[in-house]
């Protein structure tokens, strides 16, 4: 039953999430604005919404569960195994389907300025993160001006990317939505508050589906005896990071390589970020042995990746095979 409850809880996830993002390309097309704006904001924020919810309600619900530490192991595990997953194992497996079109060592052509910046911000944001992790939880202004830096990291960034867009549209980087919007198959206009209308629909759906997978979890950490940070550090990531995955999928498949690219490093800044100051503000952020090691291997996944693009090595799907080992790793310490 647990399981069945995971599995429904994942399906309405990735449904909903579908709807969001298919709805924030439409928004992207609709205001013309570029690939990188469309991918490492509005899509990178649609298909980081699982993750996204799935802490804040378990630290929010964690008083209506059986046992409230529960909620709060639930949501460090999936604050820091969301970016853990992404600068890994996300990675590696958009670099495996590119690998079956172009061969391991065919060329990857994302937009590198914006790719840069994404990883630069990302490293910056999460870093301090991870230093939070050794304040103590009664130092609460240092934790809480922390926090607030994190919220204004995000925020700084989003502005940055904005002003790029322009220049982007103009060299060939315009957002082309992908699929018609969903709700104008229904016979509703392709007008913007049909757009917003199933960005709510969407959004709502999420927020269900994530608090029907944070009792999920609860019930099947406590039938199987394992730790609620291991299993949400295992298994809550992996769930919640499938529209990621399977987006940047299909757009390198589709050789729309800056869109594939930035799905995944803009949602690494808005989790490296935003869900960290949540992690800071609302859980005891401690440097427990699961999270440290999810940390300090998430920074050296994002530190390499973030040099092939500094020194301007040709990015090839060969050289994303390191960050499929460290997830390995990960995995095989934490199971």
């Amino acid at each position: 039953m647990d399981i069945a409850q995971l599995l429904l809880a994942l399906v309405l996830i990735l449904l909903a999430a579908e709807l969001f993002t298919n709805s924030l390309e439409h928004l992207g097309d609709r205001l013309g604005l570029s690939e990188g704006v469309t991918g490492s904001i509005f899509a990178a924020i649609g298909t980081a919404l699982p993750e996204t919810m799935v802490p804040l309600v378990a630290v929010f619900a964690s008083s209506s569960l059986a046992t409230p530490k529960l909620g709060e192991e639930v949501g460090v595990g999936a604050i820091l195994g969301a970016p853990m997953m992404l600068s890994t194992l996300t990675l590696f497996l958009m670099a495996l389907f590119a690998a079956g079109q172009r061969g391991w060592r065919g060329e990857l052509l994302p937009e590198r300025s914006g790719l840069r910046r994404d990883l630069s911000w990302f490293l910056a944001a999460f870093a301090l993160a991870t230093i939070a992790l050794f304040i103590p939880h009664h130092v609460a202004i240092v934790r809480s001006a922390i926090a607030t830096i994190l919220v204004l990291f995000y925020f700084f960034y989003i502005l940055l990317t904005i002003r790029a867009s322009a220049a982007l549209v103009a060299d060939g980087h315009a957002t082309e939505a992908g699929a018609p919007l969903y709700l104008s198959r229904l016979g509703l206009p392709n007008a913007l508050p049909v757009i917003f209308l199933q960005l709510a629909l969407g959004l709502a759906g999420i927020i269900f589906g994530a608090e029907l997978f944070v009792h999920g979890v609860e019930h099947l950490s406590i039938w199987l005896g394992v730790s609620a940070l291991i299993l949400s550090l295992l298994i809550v990531p992996v769930a919640t990071e499938l529209p990621e995955k399977i987006n940047s999928i299909l757009w390198i498949r589709r050789k729309k390589d800056t869109l594939a690219f930035g799905n995944i490093t803009g949602a690494l800044v808005f989790q490296g970020s935003l869900l960290p100051a949540i992690g800071v503000s609302l859980t005891p952020w401690s440097p427990t042995p699961p999270v440290l090691l999810g940390a300090v291997l998430t920074l050296c996944a994002a530190c390499y990746t973030f040099l092939l693009v500094w020194r301007g090595v040709r990015l090839r799907p060969l050289h994303f095979l390191f960050n499929g080992v460290l997830y390995l790793a990960y995995f095989a310490v934490l199971s």
